[in-house]
């Protein structure tokens, strides 16, 4: 079993950035895509990016495209999300998730799941 925990959320203004890391407590994270999704009050749990296993294929979801970078450093069993230009829909509790099968798109297609952090933007 895998345990992620994610950091790096806090309270930032907008238009301001944040680098939300997920780190994996066992060897082997290599081997899988991550996603990130995220969930604010009172809505569905909405898919932010993933990161294919080298890290050469990435996908966002259209809220962020364009603002979002997601990386990872597998020597450091680690995987990044940085978000630019935020706004106060932003506001989420960020989570990632290791994937298993499917639709990267989907919640559904991943089995292992950090706490979440929080990311509050003002404005």
């Amino acid at each position: 079993q895998v345990q992620l925990v994610e950091s790096g959320g806090g309270l930032v203004q907008a238009g301001g950035s944040l680098r939300l890391s997920c780190a994996a407590s066992r060897r082997g994270f290599w081997r899988y895509y991550v996603g990130w999704f995220r969930q604010a009050p009172g809505m569905e749990q909405e898919f932010v990016a993933a990161i294919s296993n080298t890290g050469s294929n990435t996908y966002y979801g259209d809220s962020v495209k364009g603002r979002a970078t997601t990386s990872r450093d597998n020597a450091e069993n680690t995987v990044y999300l940085q978000i630019s230009s935020l706004k106060p829909e932003d506001t989420a509790v960020y989570s990632c998730a290791r994937y298993k099968t499917g639709n990267v798109y989907s919640r559904g297609s991943y089995d292992y799941w950090g706490q979440g952090t929080q990311v509050t933007v003002s404005s």
